[in-house]
């Protein structure tokens, strides 16, 4: 006599160890949730986080465009906020670049001079606003002590 199959289990199956030693199989996170930032996309929140700052008091901010470049292509000419090198020169920090056709106002900082001039992500953040608030107080034609009232404290 055959004796009868029992049912399966319903549901869930229960995770198991792998074989091979390496850990629970399946995701870590669920997809939409990042594992980890790269350095060049927590400096791009950086200076997200201070225009959007600077707009709540200034709405005319909207309409200008803020980039991140790695490091600028030129210092001739350059103005705002710069870094002091040992030999007198100076690096550029950012930069206010007017509106030119139907390209909009753009406020550029470059993240190669910012991360090298701080050593930690508040001095990193600090920096960042400073140079956002310059180069805003440029297109406005203002202080920087008028754009952001907390400009240059720390």
């Amino acid at each position: 006599m055959d004796s009868p199959v029992p049912p399966r289990p319903t549901g869930p199956r229960p995770r198991h160890r792998d074989r091979h030693g390496r850990g629970m199989r399946g995701p870590i996170a669920p997809p939409q949730v990042p594992l980890s930032v790269s350095r060049a996309e927590a400096f791009v929140d950086l200076v997200q986080d201070s225009a959007e700052r600077l707009e709540r008091r200034w709405p005319q901010l909207s309409a200008v465009e803020f980039v991140v470049l790695e490091v600028p292509v030129g210092a001739a000419g350059a103005t705002g906020s710069t870094l002091d090198l040992l030999d007198g020169e100076t690096v550029p920090l950012g930069r206010y670049v007017a509106a030119h056709g139907d390209d909009p106002d753009r406020i550029v900082v470059y993240r190669r001079p910012v991360e090298i001039r701080t050593k930690t992500r508040d001095e990193r953040a600090l920096l960042v606003h400073e140079v956002v608030v310059e180069q805003v107080a440029e297109l406005l034609g203002l202080a920087p002590e008028s754009v952001d009232p907390r400009y240059g404290q720390d």
